[in-house]
């Protein structure tokens, strides 16, 4: 597969025209941080603020042009209604371009966090949820995005069934459960059915689960992410404003390995890593009460030790957590008093802590890093 170039895709997106001036966005200066990166391809698109309402055809007709490039695996083009200066077209930086782009992905949510793992089978989702619920209990307004499009699992975890309704035919109303607001590709395809799909599928699926849901206004979104370092994650680190990153890992060496690759990538793309947590971190026996280590015990503390992140917290492996989310009701909504609850809204408390600190200290937008 050969390797597609800047030249290629600027060529392609030659061939696009503005329906309102009849010219291309490339002479119309309209294109700008333009990202290449092993074959993933990301770019904005800049309008006018009055006109960017009516121009999602041209930004899904600038992904189709680029989409149909030999070598360009998926591609995200992000409109961003900013006024631009008379004359203007000079390029900017990827990081500039991207952050900027993404703030209006979202309207109305204050901070995104990502809850993530390098590997699968750790219990990111459990995480995930409980972590949610620990927020909305803590006073917080709450929306859950289930970014893992092959395994969707937070309409089961959060006891939500049925199909999004829609006002006007375009956006889509979050499903609604605990007090969450929750969207996730689990409500619009059957359960059982496979998601046989390439990276430019899921980009495009998690761009419109961002972009086309009326999710108001929120204090915190969580993203339950997919296992390992893919196109989700790129998608969700170059047009999302993550406040952070949340690692999930147990204890035994090969887990931890794999969350060491997912919390590096999150540091390429400048998303801080809020922390690590240590799920299935011992198991407690129900009947005598003895404590069993079946992965080992400690190595996520160890690991955030050794990589200067916090640690924020050790779950166990007890069947009541597993039981009361596979049932749709999570630990922390059907016994918040219970002891492993508890842990979560620690958790809970000590991400949104950091979360507002860092948006009282107005962070800068990620920045994405090519070498």
């Amino acid at each position: 597969m050969s390797a597609v170039t800047e030249r290629h895709i600027l060529d392609a997106l030659g061939r696009v025209a503005d329906p309102d001036k009849g010219t291309d966005i490339v002479s119309l200066g309209m294109v700008s941080g333009l990202v290449i990166r092993d074959g993933n391809v990301a770019f904005a698109i800049e309008v006018e603020p009055e006109r960017g309402p009516h121009l999602e055809p041209l930004r899904k007709a600038a992904e189709k042009a680029v989409e149909a490039l030999v070598g360009v695996l998926s591609v995200t083009a992000v409109l961003t209604a900013q006024a631009r200066a008379a004359g203007r077209a000079a390029p900017q930086s990827a990081g500039q371009a991207a952050g900027r782009a993404s703030r209006g992905v979202v309207p109305g949510v204050r901070a995104i966090v990502a809850v993530a793992s390098g590997k699968g089978g750790v219990g990111k989702s459990t995480v995930a949820a409980n972590l949610a619920l620990g927020l909305r209990a803590n006073g917080l307004r709450v929306g859950v995005l289930d970014a893992d499009i092959y395994g969707p699992s937070m309409p089961r975890m959060l006891g939500i069934s049925g199909r999004p309704r829609s006002r006007d035919g375009k956006t889509l109303i979050p499903m609604e459960n605990f007090g969450l607001r929750c969207m996730s590709m689990g409500f619009l395809v059957p359960e059982d059915t496979p998601m046989i799909w390439r990276g430019p599928m899921v980009t495009s699926a998690l761009q419109q689960m961002l972009r086309e849901v009326e999710w108001g206004e929120l204090d915190i979104m969580i993203v339950d992410m997919p296992p390992g370092t893919g196109d989700a994650q790129l998608t969700m680190a170059q047009h999302v404003p993550l406040a952070g990153a949340v690692i999930v890992s147990t204890p035994q060496d090969i887990a931890l390995l794999d969350a060491r690759k997912g919390l590096g990538m999150f540091q390429k793309v400048d998303v801080p890593v809020l922390g690590i947590v240590e799920n299935m971190s011992y198991f407690m026996c129900p009947h005598c009460g003895g404590r069993s280590e079946i992965f080992s015990h400690g190595g996520a503390r160890q690991e955030a030790e050794r990589l200067g992140v916090e640690f924020l917290g050790e779950v166990p492996l007890d069947p009541a957590i597993r039981e009361t989310s596979d049932g749709g009701t999570p630990i922390t909504v059907s016994d918040p008093l219970n002891p492993h609850a508890l842990v979560f809204r620690h958790m809970a408390a000590r991400v949104w802590e950091k979360v507002a600190g860092a948006e009282t200290e107005r962070r800068a937008p990620p920045r994405i890093v090519i070498e």
